[in-house]
Order: structure tokens, then C-alpha cells, then sequence
């Protein structure tokens, strides 16, 4: 690409990524349609092509591609092995803390799943409306519908979505404290200070993709999901030299697994609500975390572990 476009295309990256990645779930598709919209921005005005708002074309060409994306990507998630979850990202807290905990609550595990259950269109609208603040007039343009249409659109998904959605009651000081009491708890095999921090309906959630063991199903309910998860925290321990890391995934409390080398188990993210954790998110499908660094060989250390 051209020296003189190249400051613009750098600063559209971030906003491009953010509407992609919301659409599609995952890191490696949202940079496929990220690199292919920024490239026709760039062929546009090679060309001369007036462009009255970068921000709106580039919007325009990432969501219409993610829509197709999403259309193609139907017939996969159908057949996908296991539990579909995200790609997760690991996340900063850094910055302006109103906007940051707006723009989390649309980045989490569980409303990216939820999003799932819209059609493409209805999530395409509600994100550039609800989330990215678009007009309605200005997400018609987008979408290629009526303002009648996309407003319909956007009231169904909405409804759909309310009735659903996780709610981040409380703050991040606190989201992280019982985070930290959490890890401690399962660490230390404590069964009771553990099921203490459980929502009665705690929900755990587990994407193995058919490429390492997973859950087959999402477990419910406190004292299974409590049990199950001391029972991956004892494997564990028996690998060499593994540790947990606490961070923030997807704008939530969560931590990475990772083994002697560094190499990276599992991703795991938590869902907090009143005071307690009411679902969590296990990511060890090895093609999931390649974006993150380098993955460990879960089956060769499982192997190993038992031998």
C-alpha cells in the first residue's frame, strides 16, 4: 500500500476490527475482512473515488463482508464438534473506565454466543446501532435496506437479545476480587469456599472443537460445575510446571492456563453478576488460542501426565 494513504488505513484497523470481530466471533475471519475492506479503501482512492466519510465506507464494506462471512460460516457451526465459544481476546482495562465497561459488556463470551442466535442482519444492525452508536439512516446505507426495515430489525433483535442478555452489575474492582477468590479457591481444591462463589444456576461452558477434551455439553448448576472444575484443576496440576495467569478476557475477568514452557492450555473467562459467578467460559480448542502465542501440545501433556 501506498506511504500517503497508509496513516489513515492505521487509524481505521481498530474500529474495523471491532465492528468485524463482534459480527463473526472469531479473531482470524475479523482479520480476513478487516485486511480485505482496508484494501478497498485503499484501491478507492488510488483510483481517485471520492470518499465523503472513511469511517462509514470502511464500516459499510467490514459489515456486508462479515455478513456474507456469517451466511457461509452456518453450515460449520452446525456441524461443529462440542460447544461453539468465541475466539477469545485478551483485553486492557487501561484507559477511560466508563467506556471501557460499555464497550466490554458488548465483548463478552456470553453476548457474542448470544449473538449467535440472530440472524446476520439483525446482528449487523444492532451492533452498529446499539453498540457503535450509527444512525438509523446511516445503518440503512450500510445493511443496503430501508430506515422502516433496519428499524424492525433492530427492535426483534433488541427484544430477542434484553430478554437474554448477561447483566455486569457490578464494578471492576469488585468483578476482580471475586475473580481472584475464585482462581484461589480452585487452586487450592476447596470445594466449599468454590461452590460459595457459584450462582445456584452457574452455567460452565467448554470449546474443545473436537481437537482436544472438551465437554460434550454445557454443565449447570453449582455443585457440578464446582466438582468439574476442581477435577480439570487437579489434571492439571499434574503437568509440569503449569500455572494460571489472571487477565481480562473479552472485557471480563478470566485467566490463561499455560504449561512449564509457557505454551498455552486453555483460556478460560467468567461471567459475574450479583455478586457471584454465574457462568464460565473454557477455551482449549488449540486453533482458538494460536492468535494468543504459542499453544502447548494439550494431548502430548495429557499423554505424558499419565504415563
Amino acid at each position: 500500500m501506498n506511504a500517503p494513504h497508509d496513516e489513515l488505513l492505521r487509524e481505521l484497523r481498530p474500529a474495523a476490527f471491532a465492528i468485524a470481530y463482534r459480527m463473526l466471533g472469531s479473531v482470524a475471519e475479523a482479520e480476513d475482512v478487516v485486511q480485505e475492506a482496508l484494501l478497498r479503501v485503499h484501491r478507492a482512492l488510488d483510483g481517485g473515488e471520492r470518499i465523503e466519510s472513511s469511517r462509514a465506507y470502511v464500516a459499510t464494506v467490514v459489515t456486508r463482508l462479515a455478513i456474507d462471512q456469517l451466511r457461509s460460516a452456518r453450515a460449520r457451526r452446525e456441524t461443529y464438534a462440542g460447544e461453539w465459544l468465541p475466539e477469545p481476546l485478551v483485553t486492557d482495562a487501561a484507559g477511560d473506565p466508563a467506556r471501557h465497561a460499555e464497550m466490554a459488556d458488548s465483548l463478552s463470551l456470553a453476548f457474542l454466543v448470544l449473538l449467535e442466535s440472530l440472524s446476520p442482519e439483525q446482528r449487523a444492525v444492532l451492533l452498529l446501532h446499539d453498540v457503535f452508536d450509527y444512525g438509523y439512516d446511516e445503518v440503512a446505507r450500510i445493511v443496503g435496506k430501508s430506515q422502516d426495515n433496519v428499524r424492525q430489525l433492530a427492535t426483534r433483535a433488541r427484544r430477542h437479545v434484553e430478554e437474554r442478555r448477561p447483566r455486569f452489575d457490578a464494578s471492576q474492582e469488585q468483578r476482580d476480587e471475586l475473580a481472584r477468590r475464585f482462581f484461589a479457591a480452585a487452586e487450592h481444591g476447596d470445594v466449599g469456599a468454590l461452590e460459595a462463589l457459584l450462582a445456584h444456576d452457574v452455567v460452565l461452558h467448554g470449546d474443545g472443537g473436537g481437537k482436544v477434551p472438551a465437554l460434550a455439553r454445557s454443565l449447570h448448576g453449582r455443585s457440578r460445575v464446582a466438582r468439574t472444575l476442581l477435577a480439570w484443576m487437579r489434571h492439571g496440576a499434574r503437568i509440569p510446571g503449569a500455572a494460571i495467569r489472571q487477565v481480562e478476557v473479552n472485557g471480563q475477568p478470566g485467566a490463561l492456563l499455560l504449561d512449564g514452557d509457557g505454551g498455552l492450555i486453555s483460556v478460560m473467562a467468567l461471567e459475574i453478576a450479583g455478586g457471584q459467578v454465574r457462568g464460565v467460559s473454557s477455551i482449549v480448542n488449540p486453533d482458538k488460542l494460536a492468535h494468543l502465542g504459542p499453544v502447548a501440545d494439550l494431548r502430548a501433556l495429557l499423554a505424558r501426565r499419565d504415563r
